[in-house]
């Protein structure tokens, strides 16, 4: 009964028209978004206002809160989700934004019972049981505005919370059973060519800080293929196929975007 209800409350925001506000600020600030089909638009726009509904936005470190900040965010959120059957990142409950990048405090096991105490300056970060993400708003509008160099903070960010939807921090997110195999296969593959090519110094088109591990390498391939698909598309096909089978879209083919 309570998923009958969500299901329909969904089906409600999906299908009241969004304020033309929210539609500008999107047309403005998320530059992907003129790339896509009416129909996608409107599917965006609805998923769009099923993320503003059921997550908590807060403003962090000063940052004043506003319809800008929650839309732009959200939106870029809902990019992930066309096409797709959703539950709209349900390990998620709350998206904390930062005015820039922010310090936190770490703590690094050295040895020997011994621990070493530093800061990172972070632009984004989740984690399977935090319940929250959070993003830099300078960096995510960047990102929003920039649709070429496969730097977008936001995109990084909620693949991973697609891959948490399981509870398991792999690189795989929830797919269909036949995929797995495939999945498996080539992106276990390109993950260890990756590595080496990191490891050795070489010059790569995927970002190599996917080579951290399979979760994050998920996460910088979800940027590849929504801001340089083309690129992707050339010189990973494998790759690409297996992104365009996942996500169900096929941003290669959007106008504006090119092999490069």
């Amino acid at each position: 009964m309570i998923d009958l209800f969500k299901s329909r409350r969904r089906a409600r925001l999906r299908s009241t028209p969004a304020p033309a506000q929210w539609e500008r600020i999107i047309e403005r600030n998320v530059a992907i978004y003129r790339r896509l089909s009416d129909e996608d638009r409107r599917e965006l726009l609805g998923h769009t206002q099923v993320l503003l509904a059921e997550k908590h936005f807060e403003g962090c470190g000063g940052l004043e809160l506003t319809d800008e900040i929650r839309v732009t965010v959200a939106a870029q959120a809902s990019v992930l989700l066309l096409h797709r059957d959703t539950d709209y990142y349900p390990r998620l409950t709350s998206i904390l934004i930062y005015p820039s990048a922010y310090v936190v405090n770490t703590e690094e096991h050295v040895g020997g019972g011994i621990w070493e105490e530093g800061e990172d300056v972070l632009r984004g970060h989740t984690a399977a049981r935090l319940g929250a993400l959070v993003v830099a708003w300078d960096d995510t509008v960047r990102g929003a505005h920039s649709v070429d160099n496969a730097d977008n903070v936001v995109f990084h960010e909620f693949a991973h919370q697609l891959d948490f939807e399981d509870r398991v921090v792999d690189g795989v997110p929830p797919m269909e059973h036949r995929q797995y195999v495939r999945w498996a296969r080539v992106l276990g593959g390109e993950f260890e060519a990756l590595h080496r090519a990191t490891s050795d110094g070489d010059r790569t088109l995927i970002d190599q800080y996917g080579a951290t591990n399979p979760a994050e390498f998920f996460a910088v391939l979800t940027e590849l293929f929504f801001e340089r698909p083309g690129a992707l598309l050339e010189r990973h096909p494998a790759l690409y196929d297996e992104l365009r089978a996942f996500y169900r879209q096929d941003p290669a083919t959007w106008p504006g975007n090119a092999s490069d």
